[in-house]
């Protein structure tokens, strides 16, 4: 008789049974699943950042401007490659629950600092010469259905238009797209000049500046040349790796990192309780059947991979559900909130590490009735039924 097909025959003898562990595990995964996407999206802006680029900011707070004259100051440090500015525009589009992402940037700069976002060259060209030129990225354009050439009215929550009100007119003049599907392509850009040419204050300062070394090994000490060069000024800076300020930027929700594991291994742990459990009650019902298979030739060794191939079984079975419910889950949300949390999806190394967390549920909760098997007497199992 095959084997498989007595684990079969073992798993399914009480459906309902099945079901409900199942289920449990399901739940398991489908958390983990689903909360790891979150973890990657909050992560992606870290793991994306380029090894040679700086960002300096205000030393108050990142949300304080630094006077223009910084740019070329920074520009003329040793080591520094390339530097450009951004400002935040508080962009939304239509309606102020449209959040959108908008920079006033430097056109000629911007794309060699983040020189991994591409533009095709007529469409760059025809920006740089179209003052009230907007550059989307791609999810965006999918996002809205926007097009090149399409007019766009973008209102601004914290700046107001010299004209009168918050609305600034737009043309769509190009859509960037990244190397890297995971880089965040969820804003849009427009010139810097044209920012302040219209706006009624602020027109002498930037946000922040992005630069980029001549290498990594160079990053501490250009962001001490930079941070000395403006001690004791009017606006003190503050310089620190791309990694570094993204990660402290994620971190001022909390330590997802901490909260993520935590919740998994909550979860987890009342899962390895219940299947373990359950796993021991079907061994011992089965007392009297292992007696007869060994009997029949069965060696116990049989016996002990049989039941540890169940318990094996129950965990995939469950486990591939949660993480496939949990990636339909992500799927959807994931376009709904593609504004906050552009890059949220499961990847291949989360599911690497979901088949890891079977293969442990599957062994921490089937060797002790495995084992238990194995060492089984048949005189006593008779005797004891």
């Amino acid at each position: 008789m095959n084997d498989l097909f007595l684990v079969y025959k073992n798993l399914t003898r009480k459906k309902m049974r099945l079901f409900l562990t199942c289920f449990a595990i399901f739940i398991a995964f489908l958390i983990f699943g689903a909360i790891s996407a979150l973890k990657s999206a909050l992560d992606s802006g870290v793991e994306m950042s380029a090894d040679n680029r700086l960002i300096t900011t205000n030393k108050i707070s990142f949300t304080q401007p630094l006077p223009y004259a910084y740019v070329n100051k920074v520009r003329a440090i040793k080591g520094v490659k390339d530097v450009t500015h951004a400002n935040w525009f508080g962009g939304y589009y239509q309606e102020p629950a449209k959040q959108l992402v908008t920079f006033a940037v430097d056109g000629e700069t911007y794309f060699k600092v983040y020189n991994e976002l591409k533009i095709p060259p007529e469409q760059y060209k025809n920006w740089m010469k179209d003052q009230t030129g907007l550059l989307i990225g791609e999810r965006i354009a999918t996002k809205y259905g926007w097009k090149v050439g399409d007019k766009i009215p973008l209102s601004s929550n914290i700046f107001s238009h010299k004209d009168g009100g918050h609305t600034w007119e737009f043309t769509v003049d190009g859509i960037f797209s990244p190397e890297n599907k995971q880089t965040d392509t969820t804003y849009a850009i427009f010139h810097y000049k044209y920012f302040k040419e219209t706006q009624t204050f602020g027109g002498t300062s930037v946000g922040w500046l992005i630069l980029t070394t001549d290498s990594p090994k160079l990053n501490a000490k250009v962001a001490k040349a930079i941070d000395d060069t403006f001690a004791n000024s009017s606006a003190e800076t503050k310089t620190s790796t791309e990694k570094a300020f993204n990660k402290a930027f994620i971190e001022q929700i909390g330590n997802i990192g901490l909260i993520i594991y935590g919740v998994v291994f909550m979860a987890f742990f009342t899962i390895l309780i219940v299947v373990g459990n359950t796993m021991v009650l079907a061994v011992r019902e089965r007392t009297n059947e292992i007696a007869v298979l060994k009997t029949l030739g069965f060696t116990s060794l049989r016996i002990f991979k049989m039941i540890l191939t169940e318990s094996f079984l129950l965990s995939f079975l469950g486990g591939v559900l949660g993480m496939i419910g949990a990636y339909l889950i992500v799927q959807v949300v994931s376009k709904e909130l593609a504004g906050v949390l552009p890059n949220m999806m499961i990847g291949t190394n989360t599911w690497i590490e979901a088949i890891g967390y079977m293969l442990i549920l599957g062994f921490i909760t089937g060797i002790l009735p495995a084992v238990s098997a194995l060492r089984l007497n048949v005189v006593n199992a008779f005797n004891r039924n």
